[in-house]
């Protein structure tokens, strides 16, 4: 999302992911106090960028209902009015009007910050078109027997222009700007929402986390925030995106929910439908570890999946694929049993007889705690080697180097090689061919190109 790169995230969305999964069928009063007590106790610093997110499914409404929402959203009603105030006039070398504190007064808007939002908008989406010096209507004519997908692709375009506002003072708090679209995920994240004082307390604590604030600062910025976060989210009501529940608490409007929606899925996060997932969980293991590895099923699907099955039967299933599949297929199997918990060991301590599962059969269980055979030096480097044939036969032959790069620091990845090479594993040479040829340190290439023509010659 715009700003998604900044120096904090205000929630934990991952663990609230968890919470809501958990809490699925509880009331919902208790659902809202376990969610707020826990988002303002994730305060952490912000994910590496590029780290997907996966998201509860959501059920929208209708394209046709949501876009009969959007020519009613104030922000669009006054962007049009002010396209049609504007009609041609000449403007600013910067494409802006020359005195805006006139169409301020004449439409009764707030100041020149609101006219500001309101003319990237109109010009943007195409109400007004600047050219030579001058503005004149634009090709777009709003109204509401433009189709459903037009209606939205314009609604797209006027909150990716809002959230980019972030960037330059959109709520009047650089601190609530700063993590605005961490804000709307979370409130994504949790449908009911949340109070505006556990919104408060959740930036406090990220800002003081991200930036290491003083006390002196932190106790400023928590008597001010309060009052901040009010005229904020009643610009994001203007905008079209936040409502009040019957609960009193801020949370998404459906146009709100779908905006979202776009923003994390540009991002490259999991925010599915809820029909879209639902096609996953008729699916035998096999299909859907197919499903993964061919990048159609994300984690969201493996959510509902184990959802729809006694955590028991769905491990024995992921056991039978992984025991008789290839590497990548017990990775894929693999990271869907890390979503159980002991209730199924019984047929992990089953896999301990097999083969080729038996390795990750005791570390589940030694992750867990579990009575567990202990796992040799040897072992583990078969499994790094599992692991990484795993991403090669997805793909993904980068993060196999980045997951290699992992493993142990500087000089010491020449050591893991010469291990690789004595461990017998079906895809050691494929493993150490791709170091040799791939491998951006010089010294780790050469040593797998040693290791692996050794390999080849045994």
């Amino acid at each position: 999302m715009a700003k998604s790169g900044n120096s904090g995230n205000v929630f934990d969305i991952g663990e609230l992911r968890r919470l809501v999964d958990e809490l699925g069928t509880a009331p919902r009063e208790l659902r809202a106090v376990v969610l707020e007590e826990s988002v303002t106790a994730t305060g952490r610093a912000c994910p590496p960028r590029g780290d997907a997110l996966s998201f509860p499914p959501v059920d929208l409404a209708a394209d046709a209902e949501l876009a009969a929402y959007v020519p009613h959203v104030p922000l669009v009603i006054d962007a049009q009015r002010l396209a049609a105030w504007t009609g041609v006039r000449q403007v600013t070398p910067e494409g802006l009007l020359p005195d805006p504190f006139a169409p301020c007064a004449e439409l009764g808007l707030p100041g020149p910050g609101r006219l500001h939002l309101l003319w990237v908008v109109a010009v943007n989406t195409g109400m007004l078109r600047i050219s030579r010096g001058q503005v004149t209507p634009g090709p777009l004519v709003l109204s509401p027997d433009l189709p459903p997908r037009a209606l939205l692709g314009f609604w797209d375009g006027v909150v990716m222009d809002v959230l980019d506002r972030a960037d330059d003072d959109l709520t009047g708090s650089p601190v609530i700007d700063d993590h605005l679209a961490e804000m709307l995920a979370t409130l994504y994240a949790v449908r009911e929402g949340l109070s505006t004082a556990t919104l408060v307390k959740g930036v406090l604590q990220s800002h003081q986390v991200a930036c290491g604030a003083r006390q002196a600062e932190m106790r400023v910025l928590a008597r001010e925030l309060p009052a901040r976060l009010e005229t904020a989210l009643s610009l994001l009501g203007y905008c079209g995106l936040v409502e009040t529940s019957p609960e009193g608490r801020p949370r998404l409007t459906p146009l709100g929910m779908w905006a979202v929606r776009q923003d994390l899925m540009r991002e490259g996060h999991d925010a599915p439908t809820g029909a879209e997932v639902a096609v996953f969980t008729d699916l035998g293991a096999a299909e859907l570890v197919e499903a993964i590895m061919e990048g159609s099923a994300a984690p969201s699907a493996v959510t509902v999946w184990l959802e729809s099955r006694h955590p028991e039967a769905a491990a024995r299933e992921l056991v039978k694929v992984a025991a008789s599949g290839t590497a990548g297929r017990r990775g894929a199997a693999g990271t869907i049993l890390e979503e159980l918990g002991p209730e199924a060991e019984a047929p992990l301590r089953e896999a301990l007889s097999e083969p080729a599962m038996w390795r990750y059969a005791a570390s589940w269980l030694h992750i867990r705690d579990l009575p567990a055979p202990a796992l040799t030096p040897a072992d583990n480097t078969w499994l790094a080697v599992d692991s990484l044939a795993s991403l090669l036969e997805r793909g993904d032959a980068s993060e196999a180097i980045c997951e290699f790069d992992a493993l142990e620091p500087g000089e010491d990845l020449v050591r893991v090689i010469e291990e690789m090479a004595l461990v017998d594993h079906p895809d050691t040479f494929a493993v150490l061919d791709l170091l040799g040829s791939r491998h951006g340190d010089a010294a780790v290439a050469k040593s797998a190109r040693k290791a692996a023509m050794k390999a080849r010659s045994r």
